[in-house]
């Protein structure tokens, strides 16, 4: 390179180092939205195939140990649905339950408005950048009778590097931003289908807890211990 990284990083006037401040943020979002989400998803689906199992054979007591111990938010909205059921129309536990699902469905996107403001704003403070290279560079040349083309070339090719540095900013958390909204609206359809599941589970519960205890008198073993 012509120039020293120092050298490039003292063009624009100090835009150089605000581009790459929303730079190292951006990554930072990204890998912070990836362990989120990563964990978010693994978390949801353990504690929704450990609900399932507990409802199906009527331990409700026992699903709901589960929810309260997991660190998952879907916990959250088992949870909801657990504190209405039976005390209030099925319809009304459903709408709660949902109602508890899109808030969790929120905090999916929770951080990506950084990725969409830095997307907008660095092509911008990067141009900032150059017209001030610009100005500077032809204010040199004042009151000159004749300029080179050479001696013009070069202070505006270093004050472009803002600009194109800031577009490079802005392609980057543009792509960040585009995942991670098409990863949570995935994670939100997957979410709504394990909350409906769980419902209806739920409102099976009752009679298979009747069942079994039914089953286990006949054997004469008693009820289930966890039923509730």
């Amino acid at each position: 390179m012509r120039d020293s990284i120092w050298e490039v990083m003292s063009h624009g006037y100090g835009t150089m180092w605000v581009l790459l401040a929303l730079s190292v943020i951006s990554v930072g979002v990204a890998v912070e939205r990836t362990i989120a989400q990563y964990q978010f998803t693994k978390r949801a689906q353990a504690l929704a195939e450990t609900v399932g199992r507990c409802l199906r054979r009527g331990a409700l007591s026992e699903a709901r140990s589960a929810c309260e111990r997991s660190p998952s938010p879907l916990a959250d909205v088992f949870l909801v649905g657990y504190e209405r059921h039976g005390r209030v129309r099925g319809e009304l536990v459903s709408t709660a339950t949902h109602r508890e699902r899109q808030r969790v469905n929120g905090e999916l996107r929770s951080r990506l408005w950084i990725l969409g403001t830095i997307g907008a704003l660095a092509p911008f403070i990067g141009l900032a950048g150059t017209v001030l290279g610009i100005m500077v560079a032809l204010d040199g040349f004042e009151g000159a009778a004749t300029v080179k083309f050479d001696e013009v070339s070069g202070p505006i090719s270093d004050a472009l590097i803002a600009t194109a540095a800031g577009i490079v900013v802005a392609i980057e958390s543009v792509v960040f931003y585009n995942f991670f909204s098409q990863r949570s609206a995935q994670i939100a359809v997957e979410l709504r289908l394990l909350t409906d599941e769980f419902l209806e589970d739920l409102g099976e519960a009752p009679e298979a807890e009747q069942k079994d205890g039914k089953d286990a008198k006949k054997e004469g073993g008693g009820g289930r211990s966890e039923a509730a």
